[in-house]
């Protein structure tokens, strides 16, 4: 992608993931960002502090119209787009037992659908704009589930497998797919405060610029898929290689403790 100046939109953007991001992508010569989210000022203040060109659109993207929002903004700045970082997304605690389908349906639709209308919609522009790429930020949830977690699992589970038909199907268009896979990593949606208070947990937290820099590798240097930290790429092969193993350990009392609670069961997403 180094032919052409880089135009990325990033979702999520307003703190976190998406904000290291677009800090760190603001760093690439010639950058142009696109920053989205559904609050106006924090994306506004956002744009104002780095140190490229960057526009903000704030917008809720389970909304019907937000991705020919999006898609109207990137071409009424020209039409090109060589990144799209689909970032944004939320997780609610809960048992199957607990949330039904309602839970189910409320991640699908944030961490999944939402993606893959987005995707849909400015996709055209990519292609428009080759050699660009994708970045879908999953999760270790999408490799690997435990309790209380199963629909924000499937959300990412679903997002990992469409990944990878995408870049099968892209490749050809000079569209890249690549995934990011973060394990627990500090943020304002996910603060891990329970694991980050105990020196036995703290260690498997991570930062944000870790997952930025994955970001880079896997949009920007055709990387097909990170985890952060790397470690936690041993639990989702270990998850293929002896399933009933993994299952075991997880469905244990000691597992609980890795639950966290997440901004979201307040209703502050991204």
């Amino acid at each position: 992608m180094s032919e052409n100046h880089l135009v990325a939109v990033i979702t999520g953007a307003s703190s976190g993931i998406g904000e290291a991001a677009a800090r760190r992508l603001a760093r690439e010569p010639g950058a142009e960002l696109i920053l989205v989210a559904r609050r106006e000022q924090r994306l506004r203040d956002l744009a104002e502090s780095l140190p490229c060109e960057a526009t903000c659109i704030a917008v809720d993207l389970t909304e019907a119209d937000a991705p020919e929002r999006v898609r109207a903004h990137v071409a009424a700045r020209g039409d090109r787009l060589t990144l799209l970082v689909n970032n944004a997304g939320a997780a609610w605690r809960g048992t199957f037992d607990e949330g039904g389908y309602a839970n189910v349906h409320r991640h699908m639709e944030l961490n999944f659908d939402a993606v893959v209308r987005l995707t849909e919609a400015v996709l055209p522009l990519l292609r428009a704009s080759q050699p660009s790429a994708i970045v879908n930020v999953a999760s270790t949830a999408g490799r690997v589930a435990r309790a209380g977690t199963g629909a924000y699992s499937a959300s990412k589970f679903a997002l990992a497998g469409w990944s990878d038909s995408l870049y099968a199907e892209e490749r050809s268009h000079g569209v890249h797919v690549g995934l990011v896979l973060p394990g627990y990593i500090a943020t304002e949606g996910f603060p891990a405060a329970e694991l980050r208070e105990k020196a036995l947990t703290r260690w498997v937290v991570s930062k944000p610029e870790k997952v930025a820099e994955a970001i880079v590798q896997t949009g920007l240097r055709g990387k097909a898929e990170r985890y952060v930290p790397r470690g936690y790429g041993l639990a989702a092969a270990l998850r293929a290689l002896a399933p009933g193993l993994v299952r075991r350990v997880l469905a244990g009392g000691s597992a609980s403790r890795l639950t966290t609670a997440t901004a979201a069961e307040s209703d502050q997403h991204s």
